[in-house]
């Protein structure tokens, strides 16, 4: 599926199943965009806070690798979650993640409508990039696969066994690049 413009879809999300109460003036409590293409582990966000220059900080952030080849079901099933967690944060001024306002949302939603089902966690396949490292244990011999190469890093198993559970630099993990 080609990438779809999101505030369309918004609008329309947001009079069918909020009541129009995630706008003020017309304009979206929010801000609202697709990721730039390194968001590869969920499908989707919903962020608040400060920026740095003092102003508020209130977006949704979709995955384009992982929703622009899926059907149209999993863009707005996705949206729609994150809307919940927006009027949950900017509408109700609840802090939960996916407490009982949510998901009592959630299925308000999903009873109303059969295009598509929001769910707490998706069921989007997300690729699996191969370890670029394989980090040993020069004790007892443990290998584990890491993405990136960490530093300071010491093997648990042997620190509780050797040192009552303190970090110690006798059980540092060595890295070494991953062979494809």
């Amino acid at each position: 599926m080609p990438l779809e413009p999101l505030l369309p879809l918004f609008h329309r999300l947001n009079r069918e199943h909020f009541d129009g109460s995630l706008l003020l003036e017309d304009r979206p409590l929010l801000q609202l965009r697709w990721s730039d293409g390194r968001l590869t582990r969920t499908a989707g966000f919903y962020r608040h806070g400060q920026r740095p220059d003092g102003s508020r900080l209130c977006e949704i952030v979709l995955s384009r690798p992982l929703l622009e080849p899926l059907p149209r079901q999993a863009l707005l099933s996705t949206l729609c979650h994150e809307m919940i967690h927006a009027w949950v944060d900017r509408v109700l001024a609840v802090r939960e993640v996916h407490g009982p306002c949510f998901r009592a949302r959630m299925e308000r939603i999903n009873a109303s409508q059969q295009q598509f089902q929001v769910s707490v966690r998706h069921r989007f396949p997300v690729p699996v990039a191969a370890p670029a490292w394989i980090a040993h244990c020069p004790r007892c011999g443990l290998r584990s696969p890491y993405r990136q190469r960490r530093q300071g890093l010491a093997c648990r198993a042997c620190c509780e066994r050797w040192h009552g559970g303190r970090w110690h630099g006798d059980c540092l993990l060595v890295f070494e690049p991953a062979r494809p």
